[in-house]
């Protein structure tokens, strides 16, 4: 079992987390990440996300998470659209069809149940 711990999300390492080529709407955006926990049925993720500036879609897991840099507009198909930026909190549908339009590089923490 993993002991308590604290990260400065800001200063994180995070490796490539390379996007499908399909899911570029616009730009050149790269995905960097990084899983700092998970439970050990794998059902529960926490870690930290970044993304530059371009046009993706995705489809979502359940999760929250907050934005520590950066912003974005996430539309979601058949739902509201979703303007974040520092100190802003989220949650996504498992199941949502999102666009993401990153404005500038975005880092986020955030926890996924599967």
């Amino acid at each position: 079992m993993t002991h308590s711990f604290a990260l400065r999300i800001a200063d994180a390492d995070l490796g490539p987390e390379p996007l499908d080529p399909g899911q570029i709407v616009s730009g050149t955006p790269e995905v960097t990440g990084r899983v700092v926990w998970k439970s050990e049925d794998g059902r529960q993720i926490r870690g930290v996300w970044q993304i530059t500036p371009g046009v993706v879609t995705d489809t979502e897991a359940d999760e929250v998470f907050v934005v520590v840099s950066g912003s974005a507009t996430i539309e979601v198909e058949d739902g509201p659209t979703l303007t974040v930026g520092p100190g802003d909190m989220a949650v996504l549908r498992a199941g949502d069809r999102t666009t993401w339009t990153v404005h500038e590089t975005l880092r986020k923490a955030y926890a996924i149940t599967l």
